[in-house]
């Protein structure tokens, strides 16, 4: 079969759990991915065979596809800011927002050296990996409490950013070994997803993602920014700069609940789409 007629026909058959221009550009992910190639070539190759070791995966990847689970978990794969991560339903698949919150720390910090870096909360390692790449900081420190996210990221920063290191931390009730005063940028993607929207989540997240850096608890939505917020008045230096990923109901929340902790310069910060997804603020 060629790359076109492979390409359709597995598109046909994830049509049975996707829309078809979903199902479409799954298909052409999980063969540009097999075969190492690039959109352009993708398209340029169309007519050519597929190679019988890549048609022979294809089976298994389609019975997990048609399971909803993720096509970057299926790959092992996602891409995030020029780099191709190890991904596992034991991190959280990086998105096109949190691309906006590395661009935003980088708007503030990439023209001044930068000495500390913490990302809390790390999963793969993209935010700290993709900020310790551009800033090039004295030391850069990603934490997180699951072992097991945390091998994914170790094996990652080997290949993006050896000098990041990688501990585990249950931030909510544990200190990063970080010395006071020592930090310019402070940055987290937490868990602020209530319980209570489960029910407007689609299967592949619901089923897949880990539950831990997703959910809060619909009484205290904000636990993990006033955690994080108190640990940042502690950690970073006069002027360092904190940066969230948020829940957009809860934009001004954030920013009253970080005024509060004595952050100054507090602001929400739209996405691409014109939603509140992002809060900075500085010590």
């Amino acid at each position: 079969m060629t790359l076109r007629e492979t390409t359709a026909s597995l598109a046909a058959a994830l049509a049975a759990a996707y829309p078809p221009p979903e199902a479409e550009a799954i298909a052409r992910l999980v063969l540009q991915q097999q075969l190492g190639l690039s959109s352009l070539t993708f398209m340029m190759q169309a007519g050519q065979p597929v190679p019988a070791e890549v048609l022979a995966q294809l089976p298994a990847q389609q019975a997990r596809l048609l399971a909803h689970e993720p096509v970057q978990y299926v790959l092992g794969t996602a891409h995030f800011e020029g780099m191709e991560l190890e991904v596992s339903p034991a991190t959280l698949i990086p998105r096109p927002e949190t691309e906006e919150l590395v661009r935003l720390v980088l708007a503030d910090w990439q023209r001044q050296p930068v000495r500390g870096l913490l990302d809390v909360g790390t999963g793969s390692g993209c935010l700290v990996l993709a900020l310790a790449r551009a800033l090039q900081p004295a030391r850069a420190l990603g934490v997180d409490i699951s072992e097991e996210a945390l091998a994914v990221a170790r094996r990652n920063g080997r290949r993006y950013a050896p000098e990041v290191d990688f501990q585990r931390v249950d931030i909510l009730t544990q200190m990063p070994a970080v010395a006071p005063g020592t930090l310019d940028v402070l940055v987290s993607n937490p868990p602020y997803v209530r319980e209570s929207e489960k029910a407007l989540m689609r299967d592949n997240v619901l089923a897949w993602e880990p539950a831990t850096a997703l959910f809060v608890p619909d009484a205290d939505p904000l636990l993990f920014y006033r955690r994080i917020g108190a640990l940042g008045r502690q950690l970073l230096r006069p002027g360092g700069g904190l940066y969230f990923e948020i829940n957009e109901a809860f934009g001004q929340e954030t920013v009253v609940l970080l005024q509060n902790q004595g952050y100054r310069e507090v602001r929400a910060v739209d996405d691409m789409f014109g939603k509140a997804r992002m809060v900075r603020a500085s010590a």
